[in-house]
């Protein structure tokens, strides 16, 4: 067993190994593998600071996984040195005036999924061989929308691999829908789902839970496994532009070596925000992590009270990635904060059972938490190029409109970056009618057209041609009947 074990949030399963853990996707009493070793971990950063981003990821993950450094070469140098973002860097800091915004949807699919997902087929494919699998490995995936697609590029045609991705039919943009309908590959199958995305994310965590089916998968010589930040595989590299994004405000003189910085995140399944706090809890510098939710305000409403209540009426936005009531990594904070496997279990079987739970919220001095409503949303993505000549897409926005309240109620003058998790292009139906004021009514690919022309920016490499692909998966379920589809498409 590797000194780095990792734990299950709800106590019922044995330490495994990080192989072991990325390889499951999840613990097989149904919690969320968590680095037993995150105390012990102290990054040193004059090291780090003035390493690239595929170098900091490597000593990063190495110092979280059990790989020898020919193993995490392989990972990282096919994920990040092989041309698949359109900037040098992968990730952009752009100046917004008193602020910076960290662009992470330079890469293939447009989406700050593709930091974790480009690399992710690498770390399970070696991890199943380290761990002794010898299954065919089934990536099972649930997604509000960018997961997906970035899930379907990352595995599309690697040996040894299949990909099943559920996404809520009506509950994503046009076109992240055509991104995930578009692909190719052997291996690949999409389903839409009659429901929202927390049926498809219940649906997903139903089938990893249900034994007799896995062990029925097991003599048919598959293994499921995940892409979703449920798996501790896709959250860990999440890490790195934490740590980039700092040494980068060091290099150019926004802030001073040992200043704390805060981070704006918008967030709907806490992943995003988590490998935030896990950056701190490493060593990294930040003050405040500002939560910032859309109208389907959960997370607000749990960090300011304590009371996590998905008892409430989902409603879709703008900004559909986020339209999330049960956020999924959320267990893995409140593991880090009680350090009691059996009170964690406790709550998630409230959450299962009664849809709420109740906690201190003095835990979590370190968050802060906001949300934006629809108005907002739009209205800020029309101030942000106004006034600093940036296009920003409504995950994004909401976030904008979060920061600017947080420093309004508090004062707090410290610098923050503000996350930018999508081009505007996928989201160009709302971005223009934002900017001027024209419902949409439109081919969503015209208007990316139309946005270009109108703002002088550029549609992403990913999602010019993207119009002229066709529909290659045409498969729809209702929630209930998931686990019998993926019994369908594996038989």
């Amino acid at each position: 067993m590797s000194k780095k074990n990792y734990l299950s949030t709800i106590g019922q399963s044995s330490p495994v190994s990080a192989s072991q853990a990325i390889a499951k996707g999840l613990a097989p009493d149904g919690g969320l593998f968590v680095p037993e070793f995150i105390d012990n971990i102290s990054f040193d950063l004059e090291r780090l600071k003035d390493l690239s981003y595929p170098d900091l990821a490597k000593a990063i993950l190495g110092d979280f996984l059990d790989f020898t450094e020919e193993e995490l070469d392989e990972a990282v140098d096919g994920a990040y040195r092989s041309g698949k973002f359109d900037t040098q860097n992968l990730v952009a800091v752009t100046d917004a005036g008193d602020h910076s915004i960290l662009e992470l949807h330079h890469g293939p699919t447009a989406a700050f999924k593709d930091m974790a997902l480009t690399i992710l087929p690498y770390l399970v494919t070696r991890a199943s061989k380290k761990s002794g699998e010898a299954n065919e490995i089934v990536i099972l995936t649930a997604t509000s929308g960018d997961t997906g697609k970035a899930a379907l590029e990352g595995f599309k045609d690697v040996p040894g691999t299949r990909i099943i991705v559920f996404y809520p039919k009506d509950g994503v943009s046009d076109v992240q829908e055509r991104q995930m309908l578009s692909t190719g590959g052997d291996n690949t199958d999409v389903i839409g789902i009659f429901g929202n995305f927390d049926d498809t994310q219940t649906g997903v965590k139903h089938i990893f839970s249900d034994k007799a089916f896995n062990e029925a998968l097991d003599e048919k010589g598959y293994t499921l496994s995940s892409a979703n930040s449920i798996n501790i595989g896709r959250l860990l590299p999440q890490i790195v532009y934490y740590y980039y994004t700092y040494f980068d405000l060091l290099r150019n003189g926004k802030i001073k070596e040992g200043e704390r910085v805060n981070f704006c995140v918008p967030t709907g399944n806490f992943g995003d925000i988590l490998a935030g706090y896990y950056a701190k809890k490493t060593g990294l510098p930040v003050g405040k992590l500002i939560c910032a939710s859309n109208q389907n305000k959960v997370l607000t409403d749990f960090f300011e009270s304590g009371d996590y209540d998905k008892n409430r009426a989902f409603l879709k936005s703008v900004s559909p990635s986020m339209d999330i009531l049960i956020s999924s990594n959320l267990e893995r904070l409140l593991y880090d904060k009680l350090r009691d496997p059996d009170q964690v279990a406790s709550l998630m079987k409230g959450l299962k059972t009664e849809g709420a739970y109740r906690v201190d919220p003095s835990l979590f001095p370190e968050f802060f938490a906001g949300y934006a409503s629809e108005e907002d949303t739009l209205s800020t993505i029309k101030r942000t190029f106004e006034e600093e000549g940036l296009l920003i897409d409504p995950h994004t926005a909401v976030a904008e409109k979060v920061y600017r309240d947080y420093r309004d109620a508090t004062g707090d003058d410290t610098y923050t970056v503000v996350l930018s998790t999508a081009s505007p292009y996928k989201f160009s139906g709302a971005v223009y009618e934002a900017l001027f004021g024209e419902a949409p009514g439109e081919d969503p690919f015209e208007l990316q057209e139309k946005l270009s022309e109108r703002t002088g920016t550029k549609i992403p490499f990913s999602l010019r041609d993207l119009r002229s692909k066709p529909v290659l998966h045409h498969k729809t379920a209702e929630p209930d009947a998931m686990e019998e589809t993926v019994r369908v498409i594996l038989s």
